[in-house]
């Protein structure tokens, strides 16, 4: 048995060995080489090569939370929400590869977010398609979720295309929290731009840009066959018409010829841009060009609202409106470290979202009141058509802002805000819209008070101020605080006070020149409306 066991055992050792020397005969077959992802230096710090490619990406991204408080007149209708509060996710990519013609470079960020509650779920964002609203008795437009491609341009040898920051803007609320200061700033539309650079800080830029998020409607009043109606703002459930006299043959007004005011693209907006900048800060000249058009008539109707053939009324012709800013953002280290100042001033005819008089109260809309339960409706539009010429009369804006960003410790830095503004509209279509649509032209159902007490199309004044403290105790986190003041005054004459007397219009005027109801009681009235907010924010950058 001893035998047969030591058999066995040198048998297998020798196959072993035999193996093994087979074995060293076979070629071996290397592991493929691991590619480490390296560091891209070139472009800043956070860059890294893309494996096998000679581009360098960077991810970053922010996570914020906001909640606000929003004072309110009522809580009538669908008033009462005074908070309001957001999440929000961003994500961004940054991929750069150098090239001949210098770098070639690809910008997205994308943007996810969650609100509800009042102000920051009105105004601006909505009318701006971001939103998509919950349904139900407590949630209907009251709770959103939010997703945008807030960029996504490509950067080629002086070349920007794709969306982009408008480079009309300069100051565009950099130092605030929630930017509602009086003043431009598109930070996201469609573009195709040159900038040219000629050394020592020189630029210049030429911008083809989307007229869409520079739209203001036109001014619209009545809704076809309602001839004598009141003013009646536009919403997406009624049409923005306007009325133009219809004459017939021997050319005697015989009705009101409907023309749709809703703009469509037909020209681009031009934007054009002379910048600096330097050591001490930088300036900026810029100026822009917005097309204005109309549709055709869409109805035509008797002064009592019946249709009638072989009337004839002007055509609204297209206008151009146009805006011009200068900016200026002075360095001051030699107070603190990172301490600036901005100064802007904007003025424009017919382009009011480039002079950003809306910019607190929400654009996008032709009126709306700065607060909920406001005791009248601040008036945006970039133009009325004239009911007898059928010549668009533009409104003409301005505004000046002024922001002072103060670190007070590394960790600690605050800004305040001042900002003031005026609107103001043609005089002529005012009076010649409020007499068609209150008087009738031939069919008179109200008194002129009714008109002469609207806030259709009155000429405003506005100031917002505020400030705010910013603490940073970690690297890229930010926990700050803002409260602004806003206050819309009319500039001469009041308007019914639709706080005291939601939808009252006035039915006549009395001896003493005071609006009065068909009871003959006389109705309260308004001069100014103000408003304030406070909201705050954590923040969280890398």
């Amino acid at each position: 048995m001893k035998l047969v066991k030591s058999l066995l055992l040198g048998s297998a050792a020798g196959l072993t060995v035999v193996a093994g020397a087979h074995a060293a005969d076979l070629p071996i077959k290397k592991a493929a080489p691991v590619e480490y992802v390296r560091v891209c230096s070139a472009y800043g710090a956070g860059f890294f090569f893309i494996p096998g490619t000679d581009t360098c990406l960077r991810v970053s991204g922010r996570a914020r939370f906001e909640a606000g408080y929003s004072q309110g007149y009522t809580r009538g209708g669908n008033n009462g929400d005074l908070m309001g509060y957001r999440g929000l996710g961003r994500l961004n990519l940054d991929a750069r590869t150098q090239t001949a013609y210098g770098t070639l470079r690809a910008f997205v960020r994308f943007e996810l977010a969650s609100r509800t509650g009042a102000y920051l779920t009105s105004g601006t964002q909505n009318r701006a398609a971001n939103g998509f609203f919950g349904i139900g008795v407590d949630t209907f437009s009251r709770s959103q979720q939010y997703v945008n491609v807030d960029k996504a341009f490509i950067q080629f040898a002086g070349l920007t295309a794709g969306r982009a920051a408008s480079f009309y803007d300069f100051y565009a609320h950099d130092f605030e929290i929630i930017g509602t200061s009086l003043g431009s700033d598109v930070a996201s539309t469609n573009l195709l731009a040159y900038t040219a650079t000629f050394g020592n800080g020189f630029s210049a830029t030429l911008s083809v840009e989307d007229p869409i998020f520079r739209k203001t409607p036109l001014f619209g009043t009545a809704t076809a066959g309602n001839a004598a109606s009141a003013f009646a703002v536009y919403t997406a459930a009624t049409a923005n018409l306007t009325p133009v006299i219809a004459t017939n043959a021997a050319g005697v007004p015989v009705g009101e010829a409907f023309y749709d005011l809703r703009q469509t693209s037909r020209m681009p907006d031009f934007v054009g841009a002379l910048r600096y900048d330097a050591a001490w800060g930088s300036a900026q000249l810029s100026a822009a060009v917005h097309e204005l058009n109309a549709g055709n008539a869409a109805a035509v109707l008797n002064f009592a609202g019946g249709g009638i053939t072989g009337a004839s009324a002007p055509r609204v012709n297209s206008e151009y409106g146009w805006a011009v800013q200068g900016g200026l953002k002075i360095n001051m280290p030699f107070i603190a470290a990172g301490d600036a100042l901005y100064l802007q001033g904007s003025y424009g005819e017919g382009a009011q979202l480039y002079t950003g008089y809306s910019s607190y109260i929400g654009s996008y809309t032709v009126s709306s009141g700065n607060t909920q339960g406001a005791p009248f409706a601040t008036f945006f539009a970039d133009a009325a058509v004239n009911p007898l010429s059928g010549k668009m009369e533009l409104s003409t804006s301005w505004t000046v802002v002024g922001s002072y960003l103060h670190y007070w410790a590394p960790e600690w830095r605050s800004a305040v805000i001042g900002s003031y503004g005026e609107m103001s509209f043609g005089k002529t279509s005012r009076n010649l819209l409020g007499g068609l649509n209150f008087n009738g032209l031939g069919n008179p159902v109200n008194s002129p008070g009714a008109f002469l007490y609207s806030a259709a199309l009155r000429d405003t004044s506005q100031i917002v101020v505020g400030a705010n403290l910013i603490w940073s105790p970690v690297k890229d986190l930010d926990i700050g605080v803002e409260g602004l003041y806003n206050r819309v005054d009319l500039k001469g004459g009041a308007v019914i006070d639709q706080n005291k007397a939601p939808g009252a219009s006035a039915a006549g005027i009395n001896a003493a020149g005071l609006p009065i109801n068909a009871a003959g009681l006389v109705l309260p009235t308004a001069k100014s409306a103000d408003t304030f907010n406070i909201r705050m924010r954590v923040q969280r950058d890398f």
